[in-house]
């Protein structure tokens, strides 16, 4: 959405007190990455006040559009919910709901899978507020326009999935979870903490201990060591494949955002 189009969305909200339109409204504002004061001035309105707690569930409808959204809407209903966000983009259908009574994210997700078709499935983190609310959407989005990458897509998906996927497609939020909770935990608190360097190596050189021990000049089992080290602040493995194209994706971004 342009930053015209979203203004005129904006504009609009004055003139219209009817709850589902304000409730499409604030949808829309959310998924377009607006959690400004007329925001939160929305979400006030249809009772989502403060710092609530929220995530979001997006997949392509079962059947109809209308019908996921019915089907969705009961079911949280019948979990004590109030009234979740829901809305389209092209043809997924993606709900943010706050956590209340008996809507969490993984009793919420059984509850309303049915209404989905069996392509994936996202369940967003619990996000708080505004603008996690409107990452919550985001995240959602992303993840499932880069799920055809997946050969075997779990069901649901979630945020460290695709995380390097969503970065190849523009997600700031994937970028900035790569660049500081991956690539800059590499590189650790002491300038002198061998840790990125020997990551780095080892993927250079393809995952070969003898070849990065031989660059580093140190033992192979010093590299395991690191290796290990490595897999358990920052929770990625890089003698696993999947996991070393995420350290991958990583390490070219922050190379790039430090340059």
């Amino acid at each position: 959405m342009e930053g015209s189009e979203q203004a005129d969305i904006l504009d609009l909200l004055a003139g219209h007190t009817d709850d589902t339109t304000i409730m499409r409204l604030t949808f829309e504002c959310l998924l377009a990455g607006l959690d400004d004061d007329r925001v939160v001035s929305l979400l006030n309105i249809i009772g989502w006040r403060g710092d609530f707690s929220c995530f979001a569930i997006g997949g392509e409808p079962a059947e109809s559009l209308g019908a996921t959204a019915s089907a969705v809407s009961k079911a949280i209903a019948d979990l004590g919910g109030e009234a979740p966000l829901i809305g389209t983009y092209g043809r997924y259908v993606l709900v943010c709901m706050r956590v209340q009574a008996a809507v969490s994210p993984e009793v919420a997700c059984t509850a309303v899978s049915g209404a989905f078709s069996a392509a994936p499935l996202y369940l967003s983190p619990v996000r708080t507020g505004a603008q996690g609310a409107s990452h919550a959407l985001h995240e959602t989005l992303f993840s499932l326009q880069a799920a055809p990458s997946l050969q075997h897509a779990p069901r649901p998906l979630r945020a460290d999935d695709l995380l390097p996927e969503r970065a190849l497609l523009g997600d700031e939020i994937a970028r900035e979870e790569l660049y500081c909770n991956v690539y800059r935990v590499l590189h650790g608190e002491h300038a002198d903490d061998p840790t990125f360097l020997t990551v780095s190596t080892f993927l250079s050189y393809g995952g070969s201990l003898e070849l990065t021990a031989k660059e580093l000049n140190i033992h192979p089992n010093t590299v395991r060591y690191r290796l290990k080290r490595a897999a358990e602040t920052t929770g990625w493995d890089a003698t696993d494949p999947r996991d070393a194209f995420v350290l991958n994706t990583a390490i070219a971004i922050g190379r790039m955002r430090d340059a």
